[in-house]
């Protein structure tokens, strides 16, 4: 529906005292290594194209969103679509905080790959039996998502165990704010250039960059 006056005329004065920005504008975070840093297993020009056009234009999204609702709290604009806003803010925020999450997920060769160990080494095994039967089930179900979206390897701080999840959008709810270990990105964006559509092939190679370091110091986190 098409909102009308959101602030009455009488408050006019007060408005002129409101800064020009409202609300804190979002950043495009560096990225934790260099574009070519995941070779060969991803490509620089697929985190080139991701990074720089993708993960950008969602930051670049909410600020424009956020603009327009200064302009809506300040007079300014007077005709709108209020849920259509706060959609598109939600859509473009946790798109911003999940591609965060997912660099972060994921390290170059030395670092990333192998196998994990610390408290998370030991959660899999006596929650798993063993890493190969952790590592079958997580490619499973990466695998098994319908289309495009993401698959979350997540801690429940209530029952102490390690969950999957998998979603093929963020429009409705912050779903970054989850206790996140390791996302994956399986949007053909994230592999397209590289592996066509061979999502198969780019599931296979992941498993090479995972940064089980970055898991182990989140799991922690979440665990006091």
């Amino acid at each position: 529906m098409k909102g009308q006056h959101l602030i009455s005329p009488t408050t006019t004065k007060d408005l002129m005292s409101l800064p020009a920005n409202l609300f804190k504008r979002y950043e495009l975070p560096p990225l934790p290594y260099s574009i070519n840093a995941l070779e060969p297993h991803i490509s620089g020009q697929v985190i080139d194209v991701h990074y720089n056009g993708h993960h950008k234009g969602y930051v670049n999204g909410a600020n424009a969103t956020i603009e327009r609702l200064e302009k809506i709290i300040k007079g300014d604009v007077t005709s709108y679509d209020i849920q259509g806003l706060l959609r598109n803010l939600f859509f473009n925020v946790n798109g911003h905080k999940l591609h965060t999450l997912y660099w972060n997920s994921m390290a170059p060769s030395g670092k990333g790959g192998g196998t994990p160990g610390g408290y998370l080494g030991d959660l899999i095994k006596k929650q798993f039996g063993s890493f190969d039967r952790f590592k079958a089930l997580f490619a499973e179900v990466m695998r098994s998502l319908p289309g495009c979206g993401w698959t979350v390897l997540y801690y429940d701080p209530e029952s102490g165990n390690l969950e999957f999840t998998t979603f093929e959008n963020h429009y409705n709810q912050h779903i970054a704010e989850l206790p996140v270990l390791l996302i994956v990105d399986e949007f053909e964006h994230a592999y397209y250039l590289q592996y066509k559509n061979n999502r198969n092939g780019y599931i296979d190679a992941i498993w090479n960059v995972l940064n089980w370091e970055e898991a182990e110091n989140r799991l922690r986190k979440y665990m006091k």
